[in-house]
């Protein structure tokens, strides 16, 4: 298992790594309308609708995020997505989402969490757009937030894990894996900072750390928030694209949940 994982690893960063800069803006678009579609795909298995309800659900999505290409002055700030998009999904993940998870709430009603599934899906690969268009380098380094908060609560939280975080919804996390994945970010960004790349727009060393550690808060409760969903479906994992990982939402869950504010952190 953990060589295939590592092997179904390597090959997601080289796609999404040759994507990232190599494709024009237009092909970057598509590229993540494709992803979006899976995701959506995944997020309508998860509300328990029917494959043609699944199709026309993906779809909608994706229409609804190629929508700036047609739609003139639909974002005046020069942003690919509206700021009161990325503001709208950042308010529902700083106060809606950890109240559903700390009252261990379900979601509750199926048309509620296809809502739900809008308002995070769509802004979150926007922010994938307006991020790339600020620099490349920047989206790969705002990812590797997510990538270092991971791999250091599973390892901090395996080692040495004895609270549990949210037992009810994901008995494997610990408050010793949060309190490491904060440690590993707070040495990221000071590691980030004293590099003082062009692609950091202006934000300076306290500001950079104060970022990265919302933006791992914020990705934690991505990641508690669709375990609370698919323990809601009654699924392990959302689905089966990716040998040894689950479905894409189970690669990109906290992502969604800090891309639109990582937006609105770094434009200027």
């Amino acid at each position: 298992m953990l060589k295939t994982r590592a092997l179904t690893a390597a090959v997601l960063l080289v796609v999404f790594g040759s994507a990232l800069f190599f494709l024009p803006q237009l092909g970057w678009i598509v590229f993540c309308a494709a992803l979006l579609g899976i995701a959506g795909w995944e997020w309508a298995a998860l509300a328990a609708l029917a494959p043609v309800g699944r199709s026309i659900y993906a779809a909608f999505l994706v229409l609804v995020f190629v929508s700036p290409l047609y739609a003139q002055g639909v974002a005046p700030s020069g942003l690919y997505g509206p700021v009161w998009v990325y503001g709208v999904s950042g308010l529902f993940w700083i106060l809606l989402a950890p109240l559903w998870i700390w009252r261990s709430h379900l979601v509750p009603s199926q048309v509620t969490l296809l809502a739900v599934g809008i308002l995070v899906l769509v802004p979150a690969c926007a922010a994938l757009v307006d991020l790339r268009s600020i620099h490349p380098a920047l989206l790969l380094a705002v990812l590797g937030t997510v990538w270092i908060s991971d791999s250091a609560a599973y390892f901090v939280g395996r080692r040495f894990g004895r609270r549990r975080l949210a037992p009810a919804i994901s008995p494997g996390k610990t408050w010793e894996g949060v309190a490491g994945a904060l440690v590993a970010v707070l040495l990221y960004a000071l590691t980030w900072a004293s590099l003082g790349a062009p692609e950091n727009r202006g934000v300076g060393g306290a500001g950079l750390i104060a970022i990265l550690l919302g933006l791992a808060v914020l990705g934690i409760i991505g990641d508690l928030f669709e375990s609370l969903i698919k323990r809601q479906a009654g699924v392990k994992d959302s689905g089966t694209l990716l040998p040894g990982h689950g479905g894409v939402l189970d690669r990109i869950d906290a992502p969604v949940a800090m891309l639109p504010l990582a937006v609105l952190a770094f434009m200027r």
